[in-house]
């Protein structure tokens, strides 16, 4: 075993910016193998002074860890390191030294820097999909994948491995039912190889429980969907207008299946209980369904509503065993109910008597259907009261109660919904905060990078009014930038692949200047009208997406 002055030793050498030149690589590495190999008593101690280490410092030692890997992978100058056969441990060793700081990382509150930059863009370049068998083959064994670090694999790379994973399964799934065919003498139909979802608008929620349920042999598949009594193919428009309309109409305040809290601007899960969770099936089902086929959709869930749903990752063989159940905090009630969280919060920090001032017991109470109804949060917790020595306990089963047990049936339900559809070891990989970018995309606009991607039907992007549009756009508050994108994609968010993936096209509507934008957020399009000046493209534009009706459907 090492003494502690000879992880001191390590702590300061690790942090020799000589160790940025690439000349001193050879022993570098030969550092970080002596780190990487310390036992796991040793390691827990370095782990707790990285903590101390100031963000600045803190931040060059991670970012001079990416860079040694990066540049061991993809060196500019091969002949600068030894050839890759005789130092295959440099990687490995440097990975599990970072693995180290992003322990350190996880254990405050906030962190010391973003999770994000953690991330590794140079293995977006590398065959992940290598990597991911090797796992699979291999879990966490001697031999090295990068999937056994998840942390330093970036949202885009893990989306291509659960995107290609799920590949894989639709293919296998579509070929098994082409061979049963085949094996029975039938005639094989094209659309065999398709989720083919027929539906009534007028009955939109009926009509796509009952496909879901009948079909769920091939939720794996490539979805297509045709609204009864309507002709057109479906190129991608009717399955983002079809998971548009569900959305909106499931999530409506009176539908009664989500809670919506304007304090905290997110949904929650309506407690009421009632007599089939199917529905909460769908929800689910719905949001796998959006993942496999890289559709963006505009939910507003907080983050415990990942964490409950990784909780755990893999369905677990064993029907009775709870799922989606998480330890959860008054931080996670505070993204919810931020005003009940402050009054808990307030509880735990009263500086007077709680018994006497507050008058409570172990008792919490809920309206249901105008009927309030009693709840022992512990046994005979009515006979409990609250006092200066049991209120964190009392706070704990509160938030417990809330966030976990007064809805288990509806998660429950909308668990194994989204993992009927994306079961898959890939999920190991992901944090809770990229299971929401893979669902509703990335909050951070990039209006540039929109403008550089954009096609154009009917207009130049040298035309006049293109350029007042865009002059007008990126002089926008982040606020209107957010209203744009959603009238024109029904989704205020942006795919994980970033602007380029939304295939935004403005078309010139040949119609009046004293006309409004109109969109058509199925095909992410806007139809702009060939408006004479700046001001008058602005105000237009102002109006069009301030009093957009719901998604802007059109």
């Amino acid at each position: 075993p090492r003494t502690k002055d000879d992880l001191r030793a390590y702590c300061i050498l690790l942090q020799n910016p000589q160790f940025s030149n690439t000349s001193t690589y050879v022993i570098y590495a030969h550092l970080l193998r002596q780190i990487a190999a310390l036992t796991e008593a040793d390691h827990h101690f370095l782990v707790h002074w990285s903590k101390k280490i100031s963000q600045r410092r803190f931040k060059q030692l991670v970012d001079r860890l990416l860079q040694f890997i990066s540049l061991r992978l993809f060196p500019a100058k091969p002949e600068e390191f030894p050839p890759m056969v005789k130092c295959t441990w440099w990687i490995p060793s440097a990975t599990k030294v970072l693995a180290l700081f992003n322990a350190a990382n996880s254990l405050i509150t906030p962190p010391i820097i973003s999770y994000t930059e953690f991330y590794n863009s140079t293995l977006d370049h590398i065959d992940l999909m290598e990597e991911y068998h090797n796992w699979r083959c291999y879990g966490n064994s001697h031999r090295f994948s990068f999937c056994q670090y998840p942390f330093i694999i970036s949202i885009a790379a893990k989306k291509v491995i659960i995107q290609r994973d799920s590949e894989q399964q639709m293919i296998s799934i579509a070929r098994q039912s082409l061979v049963d065919k085949v094996s029975r003498r039938q005639k094989p139909d094209m659309n065999m190889l398709f989720l083919n979802v027929k539906v009534r608008r007028t009955h939109l929620v009926s009509d796509s429980l009952d496909e879901l349920a009948r079909k769920r042999a091939d939720l794996k598949k490539k979805l297509k969907v045709t609204f009864v009594g309507e002709a057109g193919l479906d190129m991608g428009g009717l399955t983002k207008e079809w998971f548009l309309l569900l959305i909106r109409q499931i999530f409506h305040p009176d539908y009664g299946m989500f809670t919506y809290h304007k304090d905290s601007h997110c949904h929650w899960f309506s407690s009421f209980k009632c007599d089939n969770y199917s529905e909460f099936r769908l929800v689910g089902a719905l949001m796998g369904l959006a993942v496999y086929n890289s559709i963006t959709l505009d939910i507003r869930f907080p983050l415990c509503c990942y964490k409950k749903l990784l909780s755990p990752p893999i369905v677990p063989c064993n029907h009775n065993t709870l799922v989606g159940i998480c330890d959860v905090t008054l931080d996670d009630l505070f993204q919810i109910m931020p005003e009940l969280a402050h009054g808990l919060s307030e509880l735990l920090s009263y500086e007077g008597n709680v018994e006497e001032d507050f008058y409570s017991t172990f008792q919490v109470f809920q309206e249901e259907f105008g009927v309030i109804k009693s709840y022992n949060l512990k046994p005979n917790g009515d006979k409990i009261p609250v006092t200066n020595q049991n209120r964190k306990e009392y706070v704990k089963l509160y938030v417990d109660f809330l966030l976990n047990k007064t809805i288990y049936k509806q998660f429950s339900a909308f668990y194994y919904g989204f993992h009927s559809v994306c079961a898959s070891y890939a999920l190991l990989l992901l944090r809770p905060e990229e299971v929401e970018i893979l669902v509703c995309g990335s909050p951070e606009l990039d209006m540039s990078a929109l403008q550089r991607s954009t096609q154009y039907e009917g207009y130049q992007k040298t035309d006049l009014t293109i350029r007042y549009f865009w002059d007008v756009v990126l002089g926008f508050s982040l606020d209107l930038q957010k209203k744009l994108l959603h009238f024109a994609t029904g989704s205020d968010r942006v795919p994980v692949g970033g602007m380029a993936d939304l295939n935004f096209k403005i078309s010139k509507s040949e119609t009046s200047t004293s006309w409004l934008p109109v969109a058509h957020t199925c095909f992410n399009q806007l139809c702009l009208p060939p408006y004479k000046n700046k001001k008058e493209l602005k105000q237009k534009l102002i109006i069009g997406i301030s009093n957009a009706e719901g998604f802007g459907l059109e």
